[in-house]
């Protein structure tokens, strides 16, 4: 009798999932008053465009291929702005974390701009579905005088859609040092319920999307008045602060449409220059 358990022992090991792994490395350096790009490299699923630009700062755009990450899933973005420099690194489209089936998916980045260099890291949100996992972390290392000014916004599910999401492990860990000095540190933890843990007063009193903006610049605290004038046009909660070089805003939204169009706003306010095309596609 033809026994599958005995001729093929390979039925009783469970399937091994197949996951995400990528790596995306960009460098920028300054020749002759001119940012150009200097080194790129890819693998997996991590993919950098480099789209056509008209105001000479050049642009790095951020493509994860495989749609959105689950459980066990890993992403490297390194981004790396030389003495002088200025460039821009954003993303395609919002990283979307999925339902895991088990562990959570893990990003790191790690930027880098050199003395007098200007790094902007503008990605798009990201979106936590129903059930999923995401540990993130950004590493920055400044040197002399460079500027950073970094946001990233996340959104619990689509309202639109009906969507809630009442299980959610996600960590977001910021560590930024200026010649090798730690200047900045902010993590933010959602575990458990992410609707409740965001009812109350003290979390988002109920918005559903938040964002952290950073401008980490030897002249921030100067800028405090322009961030402020800017927030003051939005219609969603938003504050910002600064202290010894480092300016942060927080903004809340009732959902992910609120969000990013008050983000839109501020951002090209703060800056005095458009967004990336991508955020407008």
């Amino acid at each position: 009798m033809y026994d599958a358990a005995i001729v093929n022992p390979i039925n009783d090991i469970a399937p091994r999932m197949q996951r995400v792994s990528g790596r995306g490395h960009v460098a920028f350096k300054n020749a002759s008053g001119v940012t150009r790009l200097s080194d790129l490299h890819q693998s997996g699923s991590a993919k950098i465009r480099l789209p056509k630009v008209y105001d000479g700062i050049p642009v790095a755009v951020l493509i994860n291929t495989s749609g959105g990450l689950t459980g066990g899933d890993r992403l490297t973005y390194e981004a790396v702005v030389g003495a002088g420099g200025h460039a821009i690194v954003t993303s395609q489209a919002a990283e979307r974390a999925y339902r895991s089936s088990g562990g959570v998916a893990g990003i790191e980045n790690r930027l880098t701009a050199g003395n007098g260099a200007t790094l902007e890291w503008l990605p798009q949100e990201t979106i936590l579905f129903n059930a999923s996992g995401l540990h993130r972390s950004m590493t920055v290392d400044l040197g002399g005088d460079a500027r950073l000014l970094a946001i990233e916004s996340v959104v619990l599910g689509r309202t639109a859609m009906g969507e809630t999401v009442d299980r959610v492990s996600f960590r977001d860990r910021w560590r930024i040092h200026r010649d090798g000095r730690l200047v900045f540190a902010d993590d933010a933890r959602l575990e458990g319920d992410g609707c409740d843990l965001l009812k109350g007063p003290a979390t988002a009193g109920g918005g559903l999307a938040f964002a952290t903006l950073v401008d980490c610049a030897v002249d921030a605290d100067t800028r405090l008045g322009l961030a402020r004038d800017a927030l003051g046009q939005l219609k969603i909660r938003a504050a910002a602060s600064a202290w010894n070089g480092v300016l942060v805003a927080r903004f809340v939204g009732a959902d992910g449409r609120a969000l990013r169009d008050s983000l839109i706003t501020f951002l090209e306010t703060y800056r005095s220059a458009g967004l990336p095309r991508v955020w407008h596609c």
